[in-house]
């Protein structure tokens, strides 16, 4: 099972760059004579179908069977449907559903909606206040995608090269679930099982993000390394720190893009928490991130090729979320490369 996971992720990234650098080729793929000898792409024939509620959604998503997707933001879906790479037989839509896009500061907590999309989180004043949270809605991709991602949509599908499950795993994050018989929440931890498999059942859809304020003096940044904007990273590294002047009291360090889900890096972790951050202290962190990460050799790089860079991250996201702990404003930005 795991080689079977491991392959599908290779070629999902191999199929990103394809679909983002092809140009002008692409207009040859999956084509048809129309009616007046023009030449057009498009996906197979599906049904669509407007829900009203994430209730209503649920109970169409187990009526319609395993034929049936979900469309929130649809970056990662249309893209494949338009190859013809997936063919859904029904489109369950949850874009005209009133109520479940928005920001909410809350009793310590921030709240999103499932479908608040990147950019409303890039542009949000309440989501600044924990800035790793706009360091990722920020460096998704490109404007088109963020107008059009989804928070919720992201999560729950659970791609290992998405930036939010890495990000959110090093804070207290919980997903909150509703379906046609209730409704429950699941910490981010427990919530993302697999590469493209979450603790979801057939008739639940993610309604709800809710991250909890960190403490005073604390300060976090994520960054990745990429070949360009609009596709997937070839490795990520987010860090989330607590500081009591020189002396780290809490620590959470995720990586990204090298595993079939977001690694905790708990050496590196322990590593830093309860020491003063001293270079030696940092590069014991970057070592033991290195071991943890898995990452697959494929056309972006070798597998010692991304743990390099995944110890290169980390010190810069350490050296980034120490700055912030003491409350200074960091700009953040991806490298490329």
């Amino acid at each position: 099972m795991v080689e079977r996971k491991q392959i599908l992720l290779r070629y999902r990234r191999e199929l990103d760059m394809f679909v983002k650098l092809i140009g002008p080729v692409r207009t040859l793929l999956c084509t048809v004579d129309g009616p007046h000898g023009q030449r057009t792409m498009y996906p197979r024939a599906f049904h669509y179908h407007r829900a009203g509620s994430l209730k209503e959604a649920a109970a169409m998503h187990v009526q319609l069977g395993e034929g049936a997707k979900l469309l929130a933001g649809g970056q990662s879906l249309i893209p494949l449907m338009k190859l013809r790479f997936a063919n859904p037989a029904h489109l369950v839509d949850l874009n005209f559903i009133s109520g479940i896009s928005y920001i909410k500061e809350e009793n310590g907590t921030l709240r999103f909606g499932a479908l608040t999309r990147h950019a409303e989180i890039e542009a949000s004043t309440a989501a600044a206040k924990i800035p790793i949270l706009h360091d990722c809605a920020a460096g998704i991709a490109d404007v088109q995608v963020r107008n059009r991602g989804t928070i919720g949509g992201s999560l729950a599908e659970a791609d290992p090269s998405g930036d939010w499950a890495a990000v959110l795993s090093t804070l207290s994050t919980e997903v909150h679930c509703v379906g046609a018989t209730g409704e429950r929440t699941v910490v981010l931890g427990d919530f993302i099982k697999d590469a493209y498999t979450t603790a979801l059942t057939p008739d639940e859809i993610v309604s709800e993000v809710v991250v909890k304020t960190p403490p005073k003096g604390s300060g976090g940044a994520f960054l990745a390394f990429k070949r360009s904007a609009p596709v997937y990273p070839t490795a990520s590294a987010a860090v989330q720190l607590t500081m009591d002047n020189d002396v780290c009291k809490d620590a959470a360090i995720a990586l990204g893009c090298v595993g079939l889900t977001a690694i905790k890096a708990t050496d590196a972790e322990a590593a830093l928490r309860g020491r003063p951050l001293t270079g030696k202290t940092v590069a014991s962190a970057m070592e033991a991130a290195r071991v943890a990460a898995d990452p697959q050799s494929d056309m972006r790089g070798s597998a010692d090729y991304k743990r390099t860079l995944v110890g290169a991250l980390v010190k810069r996201a350490i050296e980034i979320a120490i700055r912030r702990a003491r409350g200074e404003q960091v700009e953040v930005g991806h490298v490329y490369a």
